[in-house]
Protein backbone atom coordinates (compact mmCIF):
# COMPACT_ATOMS: atom_id res chain seq x y z
CA UNK A 1 0.00 0.00 0.00
CA UNK A 2 1.13 3.25 -0.97
CA UNK A 3 1.77 6.10 1.79
CA UNK A 4 -0.81 8.14 -0.54
CA UNK A 5 -3.13 5.41 0.21
CA UNK A 6 -2.71 5.03 3.81
CA UNK A 7 -3.01 8.64 4.38
CA UNK A 8 -6.10 8.60 2.92
CA UNK A 9 -7.70 5.93 4.66
CA UNK A 10 -6.85 7.71 7.56
CA UNK A 11 -8.68 10.57 6.91
CA UNK A 12 -11.62 8.72 5.99
CA UNK A 13 -11.32 6.93 9.55
CA UNK A 14 -11.02 10.08 11.04
CA UNK A 15 -14.00 11.38 9.55
CA UNK A 16 -16.08 8.47 10.05
CA UNK A 17 -15.09 8.97 13.89
CA UNK A 18 -15.70 12.69 13.83
CA UNK A 19 -19.36 12.00 11.88
CA UNK A 20 -21.95 11.71 15.43
CA UNK A 21 -20.29 14.80 17.03
CA UNK A 22 -20.82 16.20 13.77
CA UNK A 23 -24.48 15.41 13.38
CA UNK A 24 -25.15 16.33 17.00
CA UNK A 25 -23.55 19.94 16.54
CA UNK A 26 -26.09 20.35 13.04
CA UNK A 27 -29.01 19.27 15.44
CA UNK A 28 -27.89 21.45 18.35
CA UNK A 29 -26.75 24.85 15.73
CA UNK A 30 -28.47 24.31 12.50
CA UNK A 31 -32.15 24.79 13.48
CA UNK A 32 -31.61 28.30 15.53
CA UNK A 33 -29.31 29.54 13.03
CA UNK A 34 -31.82 28.50 10.39
CA UNK A 35 -34.85 29.98 12.49
CA UNK A 36 -32.97 32.73 13.36
CA UNK A 37 -32.83 33.68 9.29
CA UNK A 38 -35.88 32.60 8.90
CA UNK A 39 -37.47 34.93 11.39
CA UNK A 40 -35.46 37.98 10.35
CA UNK A 41 -37.71 38.15 7.15
CA UNK A 42 -40.63 38.89 9.35
CA UNK A 43 -41.52 41.25 11.28
CA UNK A 44 -42.70 40.53 14.69
CA UNK A 45 -42.65 42.95 17.55
CA UNK A 46 -44.77 41.70 20.49
CA UNK A 47 -44.82 44.82 21.83
CA UNK A 48 -46.85 46.20 18.59
CA UNK A 49 -48.79 43.09 17.44
CA UNK A 50 -48.68 39.74 17.61
CA UNK A 51 -48.97 38.08 14.35
CA UNK A 52 -45.73 37.43 12.18
CA UNK A 53 -46.18 40.35 9.30
CA UNK A 54 -43.78 38.70 6.10
CA UNK A 55 -41.60 41.92 5.24
CA UNK A 56 -38.79 40.00 3.41
CA UNK A 57 -35.69 42.21 3.23
CA UNK A 58 -37.15 44.85 5.56
CA UNK A 59 -35.23 44.38 8.21
CA UNK A 60 -31.92 44.40 7.07
CA UNK A 61 -32.81 47.75 5.47
CA UNK A 62 -33.66 49.08 8.51
CA UNK A 63 -30.13 48.23 9.99
CA UNK A 64 -28.11 49.56 7.38
CA UNK A 65 -29.85 52.98 8.47
CA UNK A 66 -29.71 52.06 12.25
CA UNK A 67 -26.77 54.67 13.64
CA UNK A 68 -26.90 52.00 17.13
CA UNK A 69 -26.30 49.25 15.40
CA UNK A 70 -23.26 50.67 13.52
CA UNK A 71 -22.28 52.23 16.82
CA UNK A 72 -22.14 49.14 18.13
CA UNK A 73 -20.59 47.65 15.94
CA UNK A 74 -17.60 50.27 15.71
CA UNK A 75 -17.29 49.21 19.87
CA UNK A 76 -17.08 45.96 19.07
CA UNK A 77 -14.55 46.37 16.54
CA UNK A 78 -12.61 48.58 18.57
CA UNK A 79 -12.95 46.18 21.72
CA UNK A 80 -12.27 43.20 19.96
CA UNK A 81 -9.02 44.53 17.73
CA UNK A 82 -7.52 46.18 20.73
CA UNK A 83 -8.18 42.85 23.20
CA UNK A 84 -6.41 40.68 20.53
CA UNK A 85 -3.30 42.56 19.79
CA UNK A 86 -2.76 43.62 23.57
CA UNK A 87 -3.20 40.32 24.64
CA UNK A 88 -1.20 38.92 21.58
CA UNK A 89 1.84 40.22 22.30
CA UNK A 90 1.60 39.97 26.15
CA UNK A 91 0.72 36.45 26.17
CA UNK A 92 4.15 35.98 23.69
CA UNK A 93 5.45 37.17 26.59
CA UNK A 94 4.24 35.39 29.32
CA UNK A 95 4.80 32.09 26.97
CA UNK A 96 8.54 32.69 26.30
CA UNK A 97 9.01 33.48 30.26
CA UNK A 98 7.27 30.46 30.96
CA UNK A 99 9.17 28.56 28.19
CA UNK A 100 12.42 29.29 30.40
CA UNK A 101 13.49 26.57 33.08
CA UNK A 102 13.75 28.21 36.68
CA UNK A 103 12.68 27.03 39.98
CA UNK A 104 8.78 26.42 40.75
CA UNK A 105 7.99 26.96 36.96
CA UNK A 106 5.21 24.30 37.69
CA UNK A 107 3.71 26.78 40.13
CA UNK A 108 4.02 30.13 38.30
CA UNK A 109 2.40 28.39 35.31
CA UNK A 110 -0.64 26.91 37.57
CA UNK A 111 -0.79 30.03 38.85
CA UNK A 112 -1.03 32.48 35.06
CA UNK A 113 -4.17 30.52 33.84
CA UNK A 114 -5.78 31.46 37.16
CA UNK A 115 -7.54 34.43 35.77
CA UNK A 116 -8.67 32.34 32.31
CA UNK A 117 -10.30 30.08 35.00
CA UNK A 118 -11.98 32.50 37.15
CA UNK A 119 -15.72 33.36 36.20
CA UNK A 120 -16.21 36.25 34.26
CA UNK A 121 -18.80 37.82 35.91
CA UNK A 122 -16.87 37.28 39.05
CA UNK A 123 -13.73 39.14 37.31
CA UNK A 124 -15.96 41.85 35.65
CA UNK A 125 -17.26 42.64 39.49
CA UNK A 126 -13.88 43.03 41.16
CA UNK A 127 -12.80 45.75 38.21
CA UNK A 128 -15.59 47.41 38.37
CA UNK A 129 -14.88 48.00 42.11
CA UNK A 130 -10.96 48.56 41.36
CA UNK A 131 -12.19 51.77 38.44
CA UNK A 132 -15.59 52.58 40.82
CA UNK A 133 -15.12 56.66 40.77
CA UNK A 134 -15.19 56.79 44.52
CA UNK A 135 -13.66 53.74 46.38
CA UNK A 136 -11.69 52.39 43.80
CA UNK A 137 -7.91 51.20 43.86
CA UNK A 138 -6.93 52.81 40.58
CA UNK A 139 -7.70 56.03 41.75
CA UNK A 140 -6.09 55.70 44.97
CA UNK A 141 -3.38 54.36 43.28
CA UNK A 142 -2.85 57.46 41.35
CA UNK A 143 -3.45 60.06 43.71
CA UNK A 144 -0.36 58.57 45.89
CA UNK A 145 1.45 59.17 42.54
CA UNK A 146 0.13 62.63 42.51
CA UNK A 147 -0.72 61.44 38.66
CA UNK A 148 -4.42 63.07 39.05
CA UNK A 149 -5.46 65.57 41.76
CA UNK A 150 -9.10 64.16 42.16
CA UNK A 151 -10.83 61.29 41.83
CA UNK A 152 -11.77 60.10 38.37
CA UNK A 153 -14.74 58.31 37.57
CA UNK A 154 -13.18 55.65 35.10
CA UNK A 155 -16.24 53.84 33.51
CA UNK A 156 -18.72 56.66 34.10
CA UNK A 157 -16.45 58.96 31.01
CA UNK A 158 -17.36 57.75 27.66
CA UNK A 159 -13.52 58.23 26.93
CA UNK A 160 -12.23 56.01 29.44
CA UNK A 161 -15.14 53.75 29.98
CA UNK A 162 -14.04 51.42 26.73
CA UNK A 163 -10.51 51.54 28.46
CA UNK A 164 -11.40 49.91 31.49
CA UNK A 165 -13.22 47.09 29.84
CA UNK A 166 -10.39 46.24 27.66
CA UNK A 167 -8.02 46.15 30.76
CA UNK A 168 -10.59 43.67 32.57
CA UNK A 169 -10.59 41.25 29.24
CA UNK A 170 -6.77 41.41 28.59
CA UNK A 171 -6.40 40.66 32.48
CA UNK A 172 -8.68 37.69 32.39
CA UNK A 173 -7.64 36.46 28.88
CA UNK A 174 -3.85 36.94 28.05
CA UNK A 175 -3.11 33.44 29.93
CA UNK A 176 -5.40 31.73 27.46
CA UNK A 177 -3.30 32.87 24.51
CA UNK A 178 -0.20 32.52 26.87
CA UNK A 179 -0.93 28.82 27.47
CA UNK A 180 -1.78 28.24 23.80
CA UNK A 181 1.59 29.66 22.53
CA UNK A 182 3.39 27.98 25.45
CA UNK A 183 2.24 24.54 23.84
CA UNK A 184 3.52 25.67 20.32
CA UNK A 185 7.18 26.88 21.42
CA UNK A 186 7.44 23.50 23.67
CA UNK A 187 7.10 21.82 20.27
CA UNK A 188 10.25 23.50 18.65
CA UNK A 189 13.50 21.61 19.21
CA UNK A 190 16.01 23.17 20.89
CA UNK A 191 18.60 21.57 18.68
CA UNK A 192 17.65 24.01 15.93
CA UNK A 193 18.23 27.21 17.91
CA UNK A 194 22.09 25.51 19.16
CA UNK A 195 22.44 25.03 15.23
CA UNK A 196 21.19 28.72 14.61
CA UNK A 197 24.16 29.89 17.36
CA UNK A 198 26.70 28.43 15.94
CA UNK A 199 25.82 30.00 12.77
CA UNK A 200 26.46 33.23 15.05
CA UNK A 201 22.82 34.29 15.41
CA UNK A 202 22.06 36.49 18.20
CA UNK A 203 18.96 35.64 20.45
CA UNK A 204 16.85 38.01 18.59
CA UNK A 205 17.50 36.50 14.97
CA UNK A 206 16.63 33.53 16.72
CA UNK A 207 13.33 34.25 17.68
CA UNK A 208 12.60 36.35 14.09
CA UNK A 209 13.82 33.27 11.75
CA UNK A 210 13.02 30.58 14.27
CA UNK A 211 10.22 30.59 16.90
CA UNK A 212 7.91 32.89 15.05
CA UNK A 213 7.50 30.95 11.79
CA UNK A 214 7.18 27.98 13.90
CA UNK A 215 4.33 28.98 16.25
CA UNK A 216 2.49 30.96 13.53
CA UNK A 217 0.05 28.18 13.39
CA UNK A 218 -0.44 28.22 17.63
CA UNK A 219 -0.60 32.05 16.82
CA UNK A 220 -3.38 32.12 14.25
CA UNK A 221 -5.30 29.27 16.40
CA UNK A 222 -5.19 31.52 19.16
CA UNK A 223 -6.06 34.86 17.59
CA UNK A 224 -9.57 33.18 15.81
CA UNK A 225 -10.44 31.87 19.36
CA UNK A 226 -10.16 35.07 21.05
CA UNK A 227 -11.89 36.86 17.71
CA UNK A 228 -15.16 34.63 18.26
CA UNK A 229 -14.88 35.73 22.31
CA UNK A 230 -13.81 38.99 22.25
CA UNK A 231 -16.51 39.91 18.96
CA UNK A 232 -19.55 38.14 20.72
CA UNK A 233 -18.60 39.28 24.43
CA UNK A 234 -21.61 39.54 26.79
CA UNK A 235 -21.21 38.88 30.44
CA UNK A 236 -17.91 41.08 31.10
CA UNK A 237 -19.64 44.24 29.50
CA UNK A 238 -22.91 43.94 30.96
CA UNK A 239 -21.66 43.74 34.89
CA UNK A 240 -18.35 46.07 34.18
CA UNK A 241 -21.15 48.98 32.35
CA UNK A 242 -24.32 47.73 30.94
CA UNK A 243 -23.14 49.17 27.37
CA UNK A 244 -23.14 52.69 28.81
CA UNK A 245 -22.26 55.89 29.65
CA UNK A 246 -24.44 56.49 26.57
CA UNK A 247 -24.03 53.47 24.73
CA UNK A 248 -19.88 53.86 24.46
CA UNK A 249 -19.54 50.50 25.30
CA UNK A 250 -22.46 48.90 23.62
CA UNK A 251 -21.70 45.55 21.89
CA UNK A 252 -23.67 44.10 18.77
CA UNK A 253 -24.41 41.44 21.41
CA UNK A 254 -25.62 43.55 24.26
CA UNK A 255 -27.72 45.58 21.26
CA UNK A 256 -28.76 41.80 20.00
CA UNK A 257 -30.00 41.44 23.88
CA UNK A 258 -31.75 44.96 24.28
CA UNK A 259 -33.61 44.46 20.62
CA UNK A 260 -35.16 40.84 21.91
CA UNK A 261 -35.77 40.98 25.35
CA UNK A 262 -36.47 44.75 25.73
CA UNK A 263 -38.33 45.77 22.93
CA UNK A 264 -39.33 42.50 21.81
CA UNK A 265 -38.64 42.76 18.23
CA UNK A 266 -37.80 39.67 17.71
CA UNK A 267 -38.01 39.98 13.69
CA UNK A 268 -35.14 42.93 13.95
CA UNK A 269 -33.53 41.07 16.81
CA UNK A 270 -33.27 37.94 14.28
CA UNK A 271 -31.34 39.79 11.90
CA UNK A 272 -28.80 41.24 14.18
CA UNK A 273 -28.12 38.23 15.24
CA UNK A 274 -28.17 36.61 11.39
CA UNK A 275 -25.52 39.50 9.99
CA UNK A 276 -23.31 38.90 13.77
CA UNK A 277 -23.24 35.21 12.62
CA UNK A 278 -22.05 35.94 8.80
CA UNK A 279 -19.63 38.18 9.88
CA UNK A 280 -18.01 35.69 12.32
CA UNK A 281 -18.40 32.81 9.49
CA UNK A 282 -16.25 35.04 6.99
CA UNK A 283 -13.77 35.81 9.50
CA UNK A 284 -12.91 32.11 10.57
CA UNK A 285 -13.57 31.16 7.21
CA UNK A 286 -10.50 33.35 6.44
CA UNK A 287 -8.26 32.43 9.19
CA UNK A 288 -9.16 28.84 8.40
CA UNK A 289 -7.57 29.25 4.82
CA UNK A 290 -4.83 30.77 5.94
CA UNK A 291 -4.07 28.44 8.77
CA UNK A 292 -3.94 25.77 6.56
CA UNK A 293 -1.23 27.57 4.28
CA UNK A 294 0.81 27.95 7.41
CA UNK A 295 0.31 24.41 7.98
CA UNK A 296 1.63 23.35 4.56
CA UNK A 297 4.45 25.77 4.78
CA UNK A 298 6.02 24.28 8.01
CA UNK A 299 5.12 20.80 7.29
CA UNK A 300 2.30 20.35 10.04
CA UNK A 301 0.60 17.73 8.36
CA UNK A 302 3.82 15.93 7.04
Amino acid sequence: MTQDYLRQRERRTGWMLLLPAVLVLLLVYAYPILRALGLSLFTENLSTNLEPVFSGLDNYGRMVQDGRFWLSLGNTAIFTAASLVLELVLGLGVALTLDQTFRGRGLVRTIAILPWALPTALIALAWRWIFNGEFGVWNDILLRLNIIASPVNWLGDPNWAMVGIIAADVWKTTSFVAILLLAGLQSISQDLYEAHAMDGATPLQSFRQITLPLIMPQILIAMLFRFAQAFGIFDLIQVMTGGGPGGATEMVSLYIYATVMRYLDFGYGAALVVVTFLILVAVVAIATFYLSKLRTATGVEE
